[in-house]
């Protein structure tokens, strides 16, 4: 007989107290984790949403029935923007997107699928389901437009980090509901909890009174016979600094998930210091490789080798994080100093090219010329 069981046997008049709903657990913190994830991978998805996607042929570009569908509307259900960002988050969330081309030229966004990898062989993709519909064909990689956000999947990376953060979270949000937690204590007859009816009427009225302290402003609670209530506050503790140690808690996991996707912190929490360096860097290091990625897969799913050798390609215009008035003084002194002709500079800035001849063509705006010199090797005056 266990030491509980003999102290109750004792004293059987107290074993009712063991029976009453006054004790709760505590849940995860969730919320911290889809918080961080889904601001990141928001923050992702908005800046590739922001892309054109543009076919090139014969060195111009052509708007055809691909045009349409990579960016304005990939299929019935959805537009360009929408379509790239649930891609974005598939990417961050599964490591993997899969993209099918249904019977009418939709582009579909796979929920589920099954990868078969092979090291010879052509990898296929079976039992693809988009929303509640599976499809019955396996689809070979050279059908389907399949992209991989890394080698590693985040999701184990997210989940040791949240492990860590997620309890220390709790435990401090709990410590600082602790510090002002208004306390009681019930005593209860023991006469007056024998039978099961009188267990019941009692949590009944425990149950009652929770509710009314913790929904009113003024609770007024009756006095019952064999029944007290008694309240103690807990008082102490510093407001302030319970929000700022729960704040560094949530902000270091967030920035822990910001860093491994690639995402200046100064960027996403908004700081205006230094924005266009930053900005500049996150396109270059996190943005570029991401749609280099689209497009190769575009390129290898969308063109033929032997059009591809031709000029016919997938080209990816990132947003601008700059414009042309910015870049102005600029674009003068490259053209002026016969540098890059204007059609050169139009395509560098993410423009067509003109069919302006003129702009095909090298000038010399400024002075410069070649140094010259007399026979002794005197620079002319």
């Amino acid at each position: 007989m266990g030491f509980l069981d003999l102290i109750l046997n004792r004293n059987s008049e107290a074993s009712f107290i063991f029976d009453f709903d006054i004790f709760q657990d505590t849940t995860n913190r969730l919320h911290m984790k889809k918080l961080a994830i889904d601001t990141c991978a928001s923050f992702l998805a908005r800046t590739i949403s922001q892309s054109e996607f543009r076919i090139k042929q014969n060195n111009k570009f052509v708007k055809d029935e691909l045009y349409y569908r990579l960016n304005v509307r990939p299929n019935k259900n959805q537009t360009a923007s929408t379509f790239w960002q649930e891609i974005m988050y598939k990417l961050i969330y599964d490591n993997e997107a899969l993209v099918i081309q249904s019977d009418d030229d939709d582009l579909l966004i796979a929920d589920e699928f099954v990868h078969n990898e092979y090291a010879v062989f052509e990898d296929t993709f079976s039992n693809v389901t988009v929303k509640d519909y599976t499809f019955k064909r396996v689809f070979k990689q050279s059908e389907v437009f399949h992209l991989r956000y890394s080698n590693e999947s985040l999701s184990p990376l997210v989940d040791s980090l949240f492990s860590d953060y997620g309890d220390l979270f709790g435990r401090i949000l709990n410590s600082q509901k602790r510090k002002n937690q208004i306390r009681s204590t019930v005593k209860v007859d023991a006469t007056t909890a024998k039978t099961e009816k009188g267990l019941a009427q009692l949590q009944e009225f425990i149950n009652k009174m929770y509710r009314t302290i913790e929904e009113k402003d003024v609770a007024i609670i009756p006095e019952q016979p064999g029944f007290e209530y008694k309240e103690h506050f807990s008082g102490g503790g510093n407001g302030i600094q319970s929000v700022d140690e729960i704040n560094k808690v949530t902000g270091g996991f967030f920035d822990q998930v910001a860093i491994a996707l690639g995402i200046p912190l100064t960027l996403i929490r908004g700081d205006m210091a230094d924005v266009e360096k930053v900005t500049k860097n996150y396109m270059m290091y996190t943005i570029n490789p991401i749609l280099k990625k689209i497009k190769d897969e575009g390129i290898a799913k969308f063109f033929e080798k032997k059009d591809f050798l031709k000029g016919n390609e997938l080209e990816v215009r990132a947003p601008s994080y700059q414009n042309i008035f910015d870049l102005a003084t600029s674009i003068d002194k490259l053209i002026s100093s016969s540098a890059f002709t204007g059609n050169e500079i139009r395509l560098e800035v993410g423009y067509e090219a003109s069919e302006d001849p003129n702009l095909d063509k090298h000038y010399i705006t400024k002075n410069y010329a070649e140094m010259q010199t007399d026979e002794g090797g005197e620079k002319e005056e």
